[in-house]
């Protein structure tokens, strides 16, 4: 029998079939690129880890490569500042009681480099922070942003605003945790050591000062082991 491709159930059949060819093609592709934007997305964070690492120089080099070649290991702390999960796979996603902390070695100085997470004007911010094997003295750090308003609060990213953290110290005589204050020209704070805001960028620099202490605090006991 002879379809009457006029009917409307001839049109049924017809769109029915583009849409799932189009559907079954579009699975595909998205199982294909999967792995791609999942490795992009490890490289991506690898290379931020390393940013927080003054001395490793990134330009024109092999981030996978310089990565082993620095990275010792990561290990997982629990509240108490004690190791409780050594050599973890690098996208293992640690729980509420598990804090991440990557051990490197840097010119045979070892680095303990911390993870941050905060919130600024308009979206999250993140990075690490890279601490002296004194667990005191600040190494390095790194910091980006989701949504920051270009030219002001997005310039956490840039080493001018980055570099004064360096050899900062986020604890005070007694060792007690104060991580490092972040004020406008001019202003003090009280019992901590500080570097200048971004002028224009007040809110965006205070939570960077936020996100250092919020996400430090876990680590405390750790500081003092």
């Amino acid at each position: 029998m002879k379809l009457n491709t006029n009917s409307n159930f001839y049109t049924l059949i017809y769109i029915t079939v583009i849409i799932v060819v189009v559907a079954l093609m579009l699975s595909i592709a998205s199982g294909a690129l999967k792995s791609r934007q999942n490795a992009n997305v490890e490289l991506d964070k690898k290379k931020q880890i390393l940013l927080s690492l003054p001395a490793v120089e990134l330009k024109g080099a092999d981030i996978e490569k310089t990565y082993a070649q620095f990275i010792e290991k990561m290990v997982l702390l629990n509240y108490d500042g004690d190791i409780i999960k050594e050599n973890v796979d690098f996208n293992y996603v640690p729980t509420k009681e598990e804090f991440p902390l990557y051990i490197a070695n840097v010119e045979g100085q070892t680095k303990y480099i911390i993870p941050l997470n905060g919130a600024g004007l308009w979206g999250a911010i993140w990075g690490y922070i890279a601490l002296n094997d004194d667990k005191n003295t600040v190494y390095g750090v790194y910091f980006s942003h989701a949504s920051e308003t270009p030219g002001l609060g997005s310039n956490i990213v840039e080493k001018p605003f980055r570099q004064p953290f360096e050899g900062k110290h986020i604890l005070n005589a007694a060792r007690e945790f104060v991580s490092v204050a972040i004020e406008k020209k001019g202003q003090k704070a009280n019992g901590r050591e500080q570097v200048d805001a971004i002028s224009g960028g007040t809110i965006t620099s205070k939570g960077v000062e936020a996100m250092l202490e919020n996400s430090m605090r876990e680590y405390e006991k750790f500081f003092n082991r």
